[in-house]
């Protein structure tokens, strides 16, 4: 019985108080959401889909008006 007393003080000392700090603050890191460079970096991404959607409704009118039967093509 005396052999398991030694690794488990250990465990108990050392290791378990480390996996607590390292694991809450994961979670705390996690928790945060986006930093603000990756929120400028979405904001970005978000604009430019927003114009090529413009994009794409304009030329689905201008083919509409120059070639009616394009969209049965497909």
């Amino acid at each position: 019985m005396g052999w398991i007393i030694w690794p488990l003080t250990v465990f108990l000392i050392f290791v378990a108080p480390l996996w607590l700090i390292l694991h809450y603050r994961g979670k705390r890191h996690a928790g945060q959401g986006l930093s603000d460079e990756a929120h400028d970096k979405l904001q970005s991404l978000v604009l430019r889909a927003e114009q090529m959607q413009e994009r794409i409704q304009t030329l689905e009118k201008i083919l509409d008006e120059e070639a009616p039967q394009w969209r049965q093509r497909r």
